[in-house]
């Protein structure tokens, strides 16, 4: 086949604000992400997009890629994806490595979908035609009468599964903050307020993103359960494997980890340790939806369910394309931007997302937006 070949690779940083006031929550931040366009020798154009605190730090690693894949087969995404990885990352592992490569390698599947005219779900397999969303809170600072107001407007959306923030600030902040114990007696107050918020039949869920280490996050675990918490994202810092693997036998709250890992192997390392109950690949961050897929088998064969987000309505082709996939992550800030650059996004209905047949992602950037929101 001689059509297809990748005939350029362009990234753009972006800083998009995002304003919480629909959440009832007087507070704002930017959301800052890198936006990859790659084009074919016959004109078809695919995007895909990765994050990072500063989105500009992905695009030397976009250009060292274009070097190495222009003239590839845009369809051969496995053989893409070895070229990506021994280029930019070779043995040192690198995470800005992963973060390129996640964010070049859903730009190839828009690709493929579009040329195969399917949506990127059903080239992932097709296992379901419709997926639930939990919301995420995920305010930063927000006090809990904000939290509990940004909840029930949640609700009354349509949610009926949330999560929230835990552990901020933790073991990333050295400097005059708050002793640990302090902190997450303030988190059982905020979960004890949601709970009471959302009453009994609410899923909820607390995520630490990886920064406490294992005496606090035992405590949390200790001083919210009367409250009903269903799971612990991510609670040790590193995504200690084995000190996972001995907080998941010394308490009985299921784990989620993987968010914000970029190697296969971590995920391996989970399965067999018996560190989670749920694995997290992240396509925005572990490899994008090739690598994505082989997690999500390497789940199966541990009968392990895989859910996640952060990218709502592209982590949605992953959870409904996989056999292991079950619900998406709905975070309210990086919903917002992606409302605020993408045109045809498909809508919610109460918490559930129906796949469409639009081939490859099935949505498409607005240049003006993008270039609004471009940083330099």
């Amino acid at each position: 086949m001689n059509g297809h070949r990748i005939a350029s690779v362009r990234g753009t940083p972006l800083r998009i604000p995002v304003d919480f006031s629909w959440l009832g929550v007087k507070k704002s931040r930017s959301a800052s992400m890198c936006l990859v366009e790659v084009k074919t020798d016959t004109g078809i154009v695919g995007h895909g997009l990765t994050q990072h605190i500063d989105a500009r730090a992905i695009i030397p690693q976009i250009a060292l890629a274009e070097k190495a894949i222009l003239g590839l087969d845009a369809l051969a995404n496995e053989r893409a994806w070895h070229v990506l990885y021994w280029t930019l990352s070779g043995s040192a592992q690198a995470q800005y490595s992963s973060w390129a490569i996640s964010a070049i390698d859903t730009a190839l599947w828009d690709i493929k979908g579009k040329a195969l005219e399917l949506p990127v779900w059903k080239l992932l397999g097709g296992a379901r035609n419709r997926v639930q969303a939990y919301a995420t809170i995920g305010v930063p600072g927000a006090s809990s009468e904000e939290l509990v107001e940004a909840a029930l407007r949640l609700k009354e959306m349509g949610f009926t599964s949330f999560k929230t923030q835990v552990g901020r600030p933790g073991l990333d902040h050295l400097k005059g903050q708050k002793p640990l114990r302090d902190i997450i007696r303030e988190d059982a107050k905020r979960i004890k307020a949601l709970r009471d918020a959302l009453g009994d039949d609410a899923e909820l869920g607390i995520d630490a993103q990886c920064r406490l280490d294992l005496m606090h996050a035992l405590e949390l675990v200790r001083l919210v359960e009367p409250y009903g918490v269903d799971y612990f994202e991510e609670p040790l810092v590193e995504n200690d494997v084995l000190l996972m693997a001995d907080m998941r036998r010394r308490c009985a709250m299921p784990l989620h980890a993987g968010q914000s890992e970029g190697l296969a192997s971590r995920f391996r390392d989970m399965l067999i340790n018996n560190a989670v109950d749920v694995l997290q690949p992240n396509i925005a961050v572990a490899g994008g939806f090739t690598q994505c897929a082989r997690i999500a088998g390497l789940a199966s064969a541990f009968n392990t369910p895989i859910n996640g987000g952060n990218y709502f309505w592209h982590i949605a082709h992953l959870q409904a394309g996989v056999a292991a996939g079950t619900t998406v992550e709905y975070q309210t800030g990086a919903a917002k931007a992606c409302e605020a650059i993408f045109s045809s996004l498909p809508q919610l209905n109460g918490d559930w997302l129906e796949m469409t047949d639009m081939p490859g992602l099935g949505f498409e950037p607005v240049p003006e937006f993008v270039r609004e929101f471009t940083i330099t």
